[in-house]
């Protein structure tokens, strides 16, 4: 069983937890991409089999969210399972809200939060933060690439539309919208809609696949090992080669058009066989998915 499960991942469960379920229900090698927190919901991407080999592939590691944004107070874990640290005096509104984003849009420095899964000598940084260790991280690149404003939520509260690129802490970035206002922030609310060419609108959720594995139809879920891939460029190669490339071998670069150290996805007919680049005169092979 090979392939990837687009996972609806509910609120109140942690990514590792939602792995472990479907790792019992497939009976195989299983990992994820793009943690979530417990508290959020949304896409998670679930690798299994020989797909877990293909994680640093990934041709897309954008990711999409809605957001709640409270600017009732700043907590100590920027989200709302935290302890407010600094209570909220008012709440801004839209006007002031729209000229502030700009300032988030586009490449920004962001500084991950102390209760993160980040390490620091082999140690995450939230089991630092719950000891009541001083942690300070280094500020560190991130791309908006869309961010706009949503309707309006309670009292205290709007809605944010965010695009981003891979390794954004939305929770970091309403807190820090928060402090560019001069209204502290928490992110009350997240769910992931999309992650890569795996979106909401045809994730599963966990009944669903458990529903599925008992009827024996499990395997139906799954989207085919190259689905993350499909922007590298395509090689096919002759059927003379398929034995060698099965074998991951190093082979004749005159079998397909590609640039000096250009990664490229092989295929033997129909089946891929794995992810290589072009080196001089040969195709090597980066990562090999039938053997082993």
């Amino acid at each position: 069983m090979n392939g990837f499960l687009n996972l609806l991942k509910p609120p109140g469960m942690s990514s590792g937890a939602a792995v472990a379920v479907i790792k019992r229900l497939a009976g195989a090698r299983v990992g994820h991409a793009g943690t979530l927190d417990p508290e959020a919901a949304g896409v998670l991407p679930i690798m299994i089999g020989r797909a877990t080999r293909l994680l640093d592939y990934f041709t897309d590691k954008s990711k999409s969210y809605v957001a709640e944004i409270s600017f009732s107070g700043a907590t100590d874990t920027q989200d709302a399972q935290g302890m407010i640290r600094t209570p909220g005096t008012r709440i801004p509104d839209r006007t002031e809200i729209e000229r502030a984003l700009s300032a988030f849009r586009g490449t920004i420095l962001q500084r991950p939060p102390a209760y993160s899964a980040l390490k620091k000598n082999g140690v995450p940084l939230y089991a630092l933060a719950r000891k009541g260790q001083e942690v300070e991280t280094e500020a560190r690149e991130t791309e908006i690439r869309s961010l706009t404003l949503g309707e309006r939520t309670g009292a205290d509260g709007y809605m944010l539309h965010v695009d981003c690129g891979g390794g954004t802490y939305i929770r970091t970035l309403c807190h820090d919208i928060g402090a560019a206002l001069g209204a502290p922030a928490h992110m009350r609310f997240l769910l992931r809609t999309r992650a890569g060419v795996f979106s909401i609108e045809n994730a599963v959720t966990l009944e669903e696949v458990q529903e599925a594995a008992a009827q024996g139809g499990f395997e139906k879920l799954l989207l085919p090992l190259d689905a993350p891939l499909l922007t590298l460029p395509r090689v096919d190669l002759p059927e003379k080669y398929w034995k060698l490339g099965r074998n991951g071998g190093k082979l004749p670069s005159e079998t397909a058009q590609l640039q000096q150290n250009e990664q490229c996805r092989i295929y033997a007919g129909e089946e891929l066989l794995g992810v290589g680049h072009r080196d001089g005169t040969v195709i090597r092979f980066d990562v090999g998915l039938t053997g082993g």
